[in-house]
C-alpha cells in the first residue's frame, strides 16, 4: 500500500501541472513516481532537472540505465529495478546486459567498471579506495565522467529512497531483486 499520495495530473496545482505535462509527452505515460513527487512540485522540479542535466553528459542513457540498475539493486529498490529494466530495454542495453547489471557487470568491460565502480561509490557512501578510482580510469573514465557516474548514483539513491519510503505502487512490469551476498 502506498504510503505517499500520487497527483493527479488532471487536479494537480499549477506547477505541478505543467510538469506533469511535460513527462506525459516525452514519455506517453507519468510514472507514479513521478506522480508522487509532484506533491511538491519543487520536488519533482528537481529531479527532472538532475535527470535532464544528467542526459547532457557524456554517459550514454544505456549506461546511466545500467548505474540505475546498479543503485537499485544495492539499494533494494523494486519499482527503480523495474522502472529501470524497461528503461533499459528502450535505451538499447541487451537483455544479456540487463542481467549482468544486477551483479554490476556487463560485456563491454568498460561499462562494467563503471558499474563497479558506481557499486563502491554506494556501498562505501562515497569513500571509495585508490584501487577502485585507479580501476574505473583505467577503463577510460576521465574525471568528468567519473563525476557523471557520481551524480547518477546520487540521481537514484535518491530516487531509490523516494520509492522504498514512499512505498510507490509498481506501474512497471515487475523485476525480482536478486539475491544479495552477505557481505553486501
Amino acid at each position: 500500500m502506498p504510503r505517499l499520495s500520487v497527483v493527479d495530473p488532471a487536479t494537480a496545482n499549477p506547477e505541478a501541472r505543467v510538469l506533469l505535462g511535460k513527462i506525459e509527452r516525452a514519455l506517453g505515460a507519468t510514472p507514479n513516481m513521478m506522480r508522487a513527487m509532484a506533491a511538491s512540485p519543487a520536488v519533482l522540479d528537481a529531479y527532472l532537472a538532475f535527470s535532464g542535466a544528467l542526459a547532457k553528459g557524456r554517459l550514454s542513457a544505456a549506461v546511466r540505465e545500467q548505474l540505475a540498475l546498479v543503485a537499485a539493486v544495492e539499494n533494494s529498490c523494486e519499482y527503480c529495478l523495474a522502472a529501470h529494466t524497461v528503461l533499459g530495454e528502450r535505451a538499447g542495453v541487451s537483455g544479456a546486459d540487463l542481467e549482468a547489471g544486477l551483479d554490476a557487470d556487463a560485456g563491454d568491460p568498460a561499462v562494467a567498471a563503471a558499474l563497479r565502480f558506481a557499486r563502491a561509490v554506494i556501498r562505501n557512501r562515497g569513500f571509495v579506495s585508490d584501487a577502485d578510482l585507479a580501476d574505473v580510469r583505467a577503463a577510460g573514465y576521465g574525471d568528468g565522467e567519473i563525476g557523471e557516474i557520481i551524480g547518477a548514483v546520487a540521481l537514484n539513491v535518491f530516487t531509490n529512497y523516494f520509492n522504498s519510503v514512499g512505498q510507490t505502487e509498481l506501474d512497471f512490469p515487475p523485476v525480482e531483486l536478486p539475491a544479495k551476498p552477505a557481505d553486501a
